[in-house]
């Protein structure tokens, strides 16, 4: 199964909750994310990363381009 992931942009809070399943909030410009190995913090323009194994990580957009690459 691939990594799937989405950016944090200015505007697109309800498909990132829909993404991370709903345990989204911003908190002073940030987004923050429940996960189960706690919170989550992403800065604008950040890439959320969801892992095969269901764990999300926050991805500055240079090392995600850098790291990751796009099949779709």
């Amino acid at each position: 199964m691939p990594y799937e992931a989405i950016q944090f942009k200015n505007g697109n809070f309800a498909e990132i909750e829909e993404f991370v399943g709903g345990d989204a909030e911003f908190r002073e410009r940030h987004l923050v994310v429940a996960t189960l190995d706690g919170a989550l913090t992403a800065r604008p323009n950040d890439w959320i990363v969801k892992d095969p194994s269901g764990k999300f990580l926050a991805v500055p957009p240079d090392l995600f381009n850098r790291y990751y690459e796009r099949l779709a």
